[in-house]
């Protein structure tokens, strides 16, 4: 299993090897960057093969700041949660990169059991993201795979009409539509009509967010 990575991105050597020492310490894989453009070239070289992980970020390095280089990760569409540490002066800004997408900042001083803590909230709803958008792309992909008949038939089913009823609409047989049913099952990888009708309603909800 990957262990789940934690990006830090400091100027400090001091800092970036506590913190990698911490995290290493504690099961994950510390990474550590002395600046946003060697961290964002890695990020670029990977493409967009995200794994698990969080990024830890000073705001205020040299020659890029933490906010310059959160700005051009987001333009990459990197979906890793972004944790700022920031100094006592730094707080409304980072407040304000907060309300702009960060996931959130700690004030240094800070303790190391409370940092670990917000990381792993951060990972773990990460995760939950990520989970939601493999469903959502497993579904996506299920319907596009369906024929135009198991289509209208589908809609048919989510409206809770019977087998009779379809087969009327549609002008087939009953055993034809239990045959397309049959398919549809199979492909949405559901048990039921109900089961079809909550799957499709939580890929609505996922592409709505």
């Amino acid at each position: 299993m990957t262990r789940q990575r934690i990006h830090i991105v400091d100027d400090d050597p001091d800092i970036r090897d506590g913190l990698a020492w911490l995290f290493d310490s504690r099961g994950y894989q510390a990474v550590t960057w002395d600046g946003g453009p060697p961290f964002l070239a890695a990020v670029k070289a990977g493409g967009a093969d995200w794994g698990p992980a969080v990024v830890l970020m000073d705001m205020r390095m040299e020659p890029l700041s933490g906010l310059a280089t959160f700005e051009q990760l987001k333009a990459l569409g990197c979906p890793w949660p972004v944790l700022f540490l920031t100094g006592h002066g730094d707080v409304s800004m980072a407040v304000a990169t907060v309300k702009n997408g960060a996931w959130d900042f700690l004030e240094k001083p800070f303790q190391d059991n409370e940092l670990v803590d917000r990381v792993a909230q951060a990972l773990a709803a990460a995760s939950a993201v990520q989970d939601s958008e493999a469903d959502a792309r497993r579904l996506r992909q299920a319907l596009a795979s369906l024929s135009p008949r198991e289509r209208e038939v589908l809609d048919e089913l989510i409206r809770g009409h019977y087998n009779k009823n379809i087969a009327d609409h549609l002008g087939i047989t009953p055993r034809t539509v239990e045959f397309h049913r049959a398919h549809i099952f199979e492909k949405m990888g559901v048990s039921s009509a109900i089961e079809l009708a909550h799957k499709l309603g939580r890929l609505e909800t996922l592409i709505q967010k």
